[in-house]
């Protein structure tokens, strides 16, 4: 038995498209499938009691946020295997039976991901090492971008690994993850602070202190739209890979680096990004077309990072949710 967990927020034609696809590639696989709903209003939850009355649904009055809405399905989890699977991830044929057999085989494994194609066929971020304020720098001057092949500019993300062979790694993204259940039940649930981002790295650190590895493995895919429940929120602004909002995104980073590496490490990470923008701001004194635009818009992450800092009291509380 294994237990597969869907966490929706305003998704619904996405939803269905994810569980079509989960039920075409799991046949002769026992599962029991939770959707964890974070009070959608487009009409998620019925179109899950209609089309998949299989499927157990968490309806829920609030949006608790990614990891409590989770938790709630683990507490009910009867599966040896919980399998996270975003709602805008559509699962490839037999990749729920390997990733089980290559847990089975690795008895060491706590959590494994799986390769994550985009709709192009674009190979994504799929195993990752923890962050840095090395990996920041790297990232918000793009030069990690630039240089994805590099084993050394992106090493934050196994720059120049082909994704070809199952290997070991920090942390994997929460899209398409196997958890072990007796891990889970050893080391705890997601740490419910983290509202929404740095949930699943904080639960591969977690893991790897308490003895346990995380794997990437590549014969387990799924194809990701990316962001899809994110971009619901039209009132927030968003990085600039439109993926994640911005201050969303901060706050838990903020958490993640108290919790996990302490204040002067959050010091260090946070001073770095409001540098770069002080010296984006600066660039932007320049006379040019568009830069009166631009230093307003690195003035106002500047102030979100500000914000986010007075938030969470420099990364020592979570604010109250919903966020």
């Amino acid at each position: 038995m294994v237990t597969v967990v869907i966490v929706s927020y305003n998704t619904e034609d996405i939803l269905r498209h994810c569980l079509q696809a989960l039920f075409t590639h799991s046949a002769g696989i026992e599962m029991e499938v939770f959707v964890v709903d974070n009070n959608s209003a487009d009409g998620s939850c019925g179109m899950v009691q209609k089309e998949f009355p299989a499927v157990r649904l968490i309806s829920n009055s609030k949006n608790v946020g990614f990891a409590a809405a989770n938790n709630q399905a683990f507490r009910l989890a009867s599966g040896r295997y919980i399998i996270l699977l975003n709602p805008d991830a559509y699962l490839q044929p037999l990749s729920i039976r390997k990733g089980i057999d290559f847990m089975d085989d690795t008895v060491q494994c706590g959590l494994c991901g799986g390769k994550i194609i985009s709709p192009e066929g674009r190979l994504e971020p799929s195993a990752r090492r923890f962050p840095s304020a090395l990996s920041k720098l790297l990232t918000l001057s793009s030069i990690s971008g630039k240089f994805s092949n590099s084993p050394i500019l992106n090493r934050h993300e196994f720059g120049g690994f082909a994704h070809d062979h199952p290997m070991e790694v920090d942390w994997v993204p929460g899209t398409f993850t196997i958890v072990r259940k007796e891990m889970l039940d050893s080391i705890g649930f997601f740490d419910e602070r983290f509202y929404l981002y740095y949930e699943e790295t904080d639960l591969c650190l977690r893991a790897k202190k308490a003895g346990w590895k995380v794997y990437f493995i590549p014969f387990a895919e799924v194809m990701h739209i990316g962001g899809a429940s994110s971009k619901t929120r039209k009132e927030k602004t968003f990085d600039n890979k439109a993926a994640q909002i911005l201050s969303f995104r901060m706050r838990s980073e903020w958490l993640y680096y108290r919790k996990n590496k302490g204040l002067f490490a959050l010091l260090i990470c946070a001073g770095i990004e409001l540098l770069w923008y002080a010296a984006r701001y600066t660039k932007n004194l320049l006379p040019t077309a568009d830069a009166k635009k631009k230093r307003l818009s690195t003035l106002a992450v500047s102030h979100q990072i500000v914000q986010s800092l007075q938030d969470t009291r420099f990364g020592s509380i979570s604010p109250p949710t919903p966020w």
